[in-house]
């Protein structure tokens, strides 16, 4: 288990780990399912970053090949209003306007 998990955590895996155990899976597939569950309650409580809603991307890459939730974090740094409606095409040209 990872150290950043609490004691709570901790038992919550291991309920959740017997109770895979008992439903039939085995303990590979158990420890997947328990450590899954537990890092997506961390992940709801704001205890753990997303990576997928994170970052702003390689800035070597072209802006059209970032994803959209990359091109998000960009445009909340230039401060780009209105961007949480923008669809991608749309945030890479409010971005180039923004950048000169």
């Amino acid at each position: 288990m990872p150290r950043a998990w609490t004691n709570k955590d901790e038992r919550m895996y291991e309920h959740i780990k017997e109770s895979s155990l008992e439903r039939g899976a085995d303990e590979d597939r158990a420890e997947e399912i328990a450590a899954r569950t537990v890092n997506k309650h961390r992940r709801e409580e704001g205890r753990t970053p997303n990576r997928r809603t994170q970052g702003t991307g390689n800035p070597n890459t072209p802006l059209d090949q970032r994803t959209r939730d990359e091109l998000q974090n960009l445009a909340r740094e230039l401060g780009i209003p209105g961007r949480s409606a923008m669809r991608k095409a749309e945030l890479v040209a409010a971005i180039q306007r923004a950048r000169g």
